[in-house]
């Protein structure tokens, strides 16, 4: 697989003479974003359309890398760490469209063996004007935050689940089109440790992270800029700072039937282990687990199941009933100091 380098996002630009205005072309820009917007406040339900349409085109099927290196260190005798970078093949599919709500599930095909298998992957659900999100607020553990109406119109919240659909974290921000690209931005918001590091360190337990949704004319790539927060000694301490770039090229003619197979055979299964978060997420203002770091224990049994399901081994409603015990087993809504909680998380890998 071919590397490619991370570079700054924008560079410096030195104007050759002093003006009052802008050059006639950055008018010409400035003058178009305007009226874009002037005919968005105008026609709102042409608005909401261009939104749907932004987040409808991240479906598909898709060649993906994964790119994360670290770039500054901000902790004395930290030293950054190697760049990660893979990929997968994934299918991206409409699984809920309500018009103010879209809920796109990913679906992974690794190779195993020299044959393909399929993994279900992240979730992400997109809710126009949402009136409330569920937060990521440390430790395995989640809290409704309630969105102002100033900061509603015209935004959307991604909310976005793990493997198992627990939740993973949520943000809210309106879609942008400066410059013909469609951008969705929020500010900085809590996110767990990726598996690629929960499974390997132990120096750092949350991230603040920007999460970008860029479309482009090959698919759409997902941009991070993430800060490691280290929770273990009170006030979060930065310890280093990520940039991640997921790049989603769309693939014309592949065939990732496995993908739909394994969705045609488990969608009801997977409905009911989402009921069954929904509903614990109904049920009080937070909750979390009551296990810390990766949790394996929780999400390998459901996939299992699911696995199950798929090959006809196990009735979908026996599963969605053992599903739903094992969720519950692992949630708390009495849930102990934030130190407390990161105090149990266990050691693993490098460490700092």
């Amino acid at each position: 697989m071919a590397r490619f380098s991370l570079r700054p996002a924008a560079s410096l630009m030195l104007a050759a003479t002093l003006t009052f205005g802008l050059p006639a072309s950055a008018s010409a820009e400035t003058a178009a974003q305007v009226s874009a917007e002037a005919q968005a406040q105008a026609n709102p339900g042409a608005s909401f359309e261009r939104d749907r349409q932004a987040i409808l085109a991240m479906a598909g099927d898709y060649r993906v890398t994964f790119d994360f290196i670290e770039t500054v260190a901000f902790r004395e005798g930290y030293s950054l760490k190697p760049q990660k970078l893979s990929g997968a093949l994934e299918a991206v599919r409409v699984i809920e469209d309500r018009g103010d709500f879209i809920s796109l599930q990913h679906i992974l095909i690794i190779p195993a063996g020299g044959q393909r298998m399929v993994l279900k992957h992240w979730r992400q659900d997109w809710q126009y004007e949402p009136e409330r999100v569920l937060e990521f607020t440390g430790a395995n553990a989640w809290a409704w935050r309630d969105v102002p109406q100033a900061e509603r119109r015209g935004t959307w919240s991604q909310t976005v689940y793990q493997v198992e659909d627990a939740p993973r974290y949520s943000a809210v921000a309106a879609w942008d089109y400066a410059f013909g690209t469609p951008t969705w931005a929020p500010p900085h918001e809590w996110r767990p440790l990726p598996r690629r590091d929960m499974t390997t360190r132990d120096d750092y337990h949350a991230i603040n992270a920007v999460n970008r949704h860029v479309i482009t004319p090959a698919g759409w790539v997902h941009e991070q800029d993430n800060d490691k927060l280290d929770l273990a000694t009170g006030a979060p301490q930065l310890i280093a700072r990520e940039i991640g770039v997921n790049t989603y090229n769309r693939l014309e003619g592949a065939d990732l039937s496995l993908a739909d197979k394994y969705w045609a055979a488990t969608a009801d299964y997977w409905a009911g282990v989402r009921a069954e978060w929904a509903r614990i997420a109904a049920e009080g203002p937070r909750f979390g687990l009551t296990v810390q770091g990766e949790t394996e224990e929780l999400y390998n049994p459901l996939l299992a199941l699911g696995d199950e399901v798929a090959a006809g081994r196990r009735e979908t409603a026996l599963a969605v009933a053992e599903a739903r015990g094992i969720v519950r087993s692992y949630v708390t809504h009495e849930l102990a100091p934030l130190a407390e909680r990161v105090a149990l998380t266990p050691p693993v890998g490098e460490g700092s």
